[in-house]
């Protein structure tokens, strides 16, 4: 008997994702490769951007939106000395100030005061919503666009070299930085070029990106739509399970077969306790999904911890 369209377990692949595509670009390439329609992705990448970006298909698209909350890192090209209207090279230069007197010194202090705990303004060309529509809708009709700062968390913003005496297109004499950043869901790494610019009284903006890990999966993991375009042409597109998709990304727990059928009725059965004293779910950085395993390491929902008792995210059908 065939199994219902909804209890499709799926799996999750990481796309290389090429530049000059958006993220939907390539979730419909892969509705076609896959022969399916229930295909989403995990955290948005621009057009602009390259890398990591984690698609999941069948069931396993429940764990998209939990994936979409964990620390990114990215590489990434600074230029100082220009400010653009999208904080990016796909925008229209809006100012030029060139950048030939920042300092070493000064650029390792703007790059400190971008890093640890921060509030942040997004790009105005971005996917907040303002009132129900979309701030980058809002930019393209010609609105001034004001977004409210929100708390983010840079855990790593490194320089690795500086290229100085760069002419830009119009003649500018700006500094082209080679960085990487580690951060929390939510950030943008454009808007940190444009306050790492703004800090040091140049304007800046970014000319590449390159997005190389979501939580566990990295580009070690990523396969390019050509490569997965050869596997759907041949035996199929080879998809990580959704259990094993589940264990990486998420702390474990295993339970046995009664504790498995109570969660997956939604019955909040309290959580384990680890050493420190804080549950499964880490306390610590507040509540987290934890994927819940039955007998056999079948995946029977993704929970948090709510005041020691386990609250249901996600349920999954089993075959």
């Amino acid at each position: 008997m065939a199994r219902k369209k909804d209890q499709d377990p799926g799996g999750l692949v990481v796309v290389d994702k090429p530049a000059g595509f958006t993220s939907h670009d390539v979730v419909a390439k892969l509705r076609g490769m896959a022969r399916t329609r229930r295909v989403g992705h995990a955290g948005t990448l621009d057009p602009m951007a390259t890398g990591v970006l984690v698609v999941a298909t069948g069931q396993a698209t429940r764990l998209l939106g939990h994936l979409a909350l964990t620390e990114k890192e990215y590489a990434a090209t600074v230029r100082l000395g220009q400010s653009t209207v999208t904080d990016d090279a796909e925008g229209e230069v809006t100012a030029a100030h060139g950048a030939s007197d920042v300092s070493d010194e000064a650029l390792a202090a703007g790059v400190g005061k971008l890093t640890g705990v921060i509030r942040q303004v997004p790009s105005k060309v971005s996917a907040v919503k303002v009132d129900g529509k979309r701030s980058y809708q809002r930019v393209r009709e010609g609105e001034d666009v004001e977004l409210a700062a929100r708390e983010i968390t840079v855990s790593a913003f490194e320089v690795h070299e500086v290229r100085r005496g760069v002419r830009a297109a119009d003649g500018t004499e700006v500094i082209d930085a080679d960085v990487s950043v580690v951060c929390s869901s939510g950030t943008y790494v454009r808007a940190l070029a444009r306050d790492l610019g703004e800090f040091l009284g140049t304007g800046g903006h970014l000319t590449a990106l390159r997005r190389t890990r979501v939580g566990p999966y990295g580009l070690r993991d990523a396969r390019s739509l050509e490569e997965l375009q050869s596997e759907a042409d041949g035996a199929g597109i080879s998809l990580l399970p959704l259990a094993e998709a589940a264990a990486a990304a998420f702390p474990r727990w295993d339970v046995d077969e009664e504790a498995a059928r109570l969660i997956g009725n939604g019955v909040q059965l309290r959580m384990p306790e680890r050493e420190s004293g804080h549950g499964l779910g880490g306390a610590a950085q507040g509540p987290q999904p934890v994927a819940v395993f039955g007998p056999g390491g079948r995946l029977v929902a993704l929970v948090e911890d709510r005041q020691g008792r386990a609250k249901s995210l996600a349920v999954f059908a089993q075959p």
